[in-house]
């Protein structure tokens, strides 16, 4: 579970900085994990493509109507399709040459390359945020058949839970994503980090949403914890 959470106005009034994260260890059945308010619209400035993920996740337990749609037209404004691209391209080069790199591999970890690298190409085919769903990247993907083949393969591997141990790499997907790496690298050369929208707009949701009066109830925690079990027993 992904969240953004908010203070009351004089938690931002301060000299020094705060925590502005809600963390709680992982567990076998929980997983949840936050943003201030600030950090989040400090991120999206950045076109941080994390929290755009979190803004059309298929699975939403609580929303607010009002906050949603205000931080829902940022993201519009400020999503940049190349600092996007850079940050999934990294994301997928890295977890390549971790653990894809050898004649023997970690076959699970085909996910932790091939998910950001369709994420590359959906930015590149429609600008704007990919979707969660990897199936829904990899149907929308253009490839050879022998390698979509062997990734619907994979993937019907891990959903029947066969184990995905070590084993061969695949040499025709180890091709397909060096191709798609270097096709990246030379597209995102010239993104600059630092070149940035103003935050001029962002300024102004924030006070907007630290002035709307949002009552949600003291049992929001308990519910969400009861709406993660049952999501987990279905």
């Amino acid at each position: 579970m992904r969240f953004i959470y908010r203070h009351n106005l004089e938690w931002y009034l301060n000299i020094l900085p705060k925590r502005d994260v809600i963390e709680y260890p992982v567990t076998d059945l929980y997983d949840y994990s936050g943003w201030d308010l600030r950090k989040a619209l400090f991120l999206m400035n950045k076109s941080n493509p994390v929290l755009f993920e979190w803004l059309i996740s298929p699975i939403v337990y609580i929303r607010n109507d009002k906050v949603y749609d205000l931080l829902k037209g940022a993201s519009e404004k400020y999503f940049s399709p190349i600092a996007s691209i850079y940050h999934y391209l990294h994301m997928a080069g890295r977890n390549y040459r971790e653990y894809l790199n050898a004649e023997q591999v970690k076959i699970k970890k085909y996910f932790y390359v091939l998910r950001p690298l369709f994420a590359c190409m959906w930015i590149d085919k429609y600008k704007a945020t990919p979707p969660m769903e990897f199936e829904k990247l990899m149907n929308d993907a253009d490839m050879e058949d022998r390698v979509r083949d062997e990734i619907t393969g994979l993937l019907e591997r891990k959903r029947s839970g066969i184990e995905m141990g070590l084993d061969m790499k695949i040499h025709c997907i180890n091709s397909f994503i060096e191709s798609k790496l270097e096709y990246f690298e030379k597209k995102s050369s010239d993104y600059n980090p630092k070149d940035k929208p103003s935050a001029d707009y962002l300024d102004n949701v924030f006070i907007q949403i630290l002035k709307l009066k949002i009552m949600i109830g003291s049992n929001l925690w308990q519910t969400s914890t009861r709406l993660q079990y049952q999501t987990t027993l279905e």
